[in-house]
């Protein structure tokens, strides 16, 4: 072969050679990064609440690129039930929570939000707060530590045990639940009968089957005379649904 011709052909064909190799490594990255980038958006709504599907995960508050979910239609007074009542039976707005004691998202609404609800709108007689059980399967301590809440409300101490399982999140085994019982002044022979018995489990089962009904799928849950709100929302967005509803209600 002429070597005039032979050496511009082989220049060719390893220009051809080496522009598919980019072509097809840059296709590569290209549909990693967009991988990458769809699994940093899912992990980006999933924070704020556990869910019973997928372990300590949850929702925000919609952003502005995210259809905002219809609000379920409930009946308030059915969904009460006769669970624990903070504050007066009269008061216009009622919260009820679903909720779960070793659940860290709502350890995080005791800490940042319960504490200013209750000073602002619970004392002033403007809302009354329910706690509803919904203890989710993948929290090994929820259970009992919610029987050891409905078990100290037999004797007329729900919401001192109530505050003192979310200040001791960590420790909820059931020694430490009786330790508890003894803290807050209970009857500690007539609690612990009550907690080893399970006398207490069906109240929270039925809780828990109501707020599934009610579209609870995680914890914690919120209705604020039916305005569902969902996760470890700030304060401000629990303010706003409150002034909301006692305008409503005026």
């Amino acid at each position: 072969m002429d070597e005039k011709l032979y050496l511009p052909t082989s220049i060719f064909l390893s220009a051809l050679i080496l522009a598919g190799t980019i072509f097809i490594v840059g296709s590569g990255i290209s549909t990693q990064m967009s991988d990458l980038k769809t699994g940093l958006a899912v992990i980006g709504t999933n924070a704020g609440n556990d869910t019973g599907n997928t372990g300590n995960t949850g929702n925000t508050a919609p952003t502005g690129n995210t259809a905002p979910q219809p609000t379920p239609t409930v009946n308030m007074q059915e969904l009460a039930d006769n669970d624990p009542v903070d504050g007066s039976a009269n008061a216009p707005v009622t919260i009820i929570e679903f909720s779960d004691y070793q659940c860290p998202y709502c350890g995080r609404f005791y800490t940042d939000t319960l504490l200013q609800i209750r000073s602002e709108y619970v004392d002033t007689g403007k809302a009354k707060i329910i706690y509803r059980d919904f203890p989710l399967s993948f929290h090994p301590n929820a259970q009992k530590a919610a029987e050891a809440a409905e078990c100290s409300g037999k004797q007329g101490k729900y919401w001192e045990m109530h505050d003192k399982l979310f200040q001791n999140q960590t420790t909820l085994e059931v020694a430490n639940l009786k330790q508890y019982a003894a803290d807050i002044g209970l009857n500690t022979e007539q609690f612990n009968s009550c907690l080893d018995s399970g006398e207490t489990a069906a109240e929270i089962q039925a809780d828990f089957n109501d707020g599934s009904a009610a579209g609870v799928s995680g914890t914690p849950s919120f209705f604020i005379n039916g305005q569902m709100i969902v996760g470890a929302q700030p304060y401000s967005s629990f303010k706003a649904a409150i002034d909301a509803a006692l305008a409503e209600s005026a």
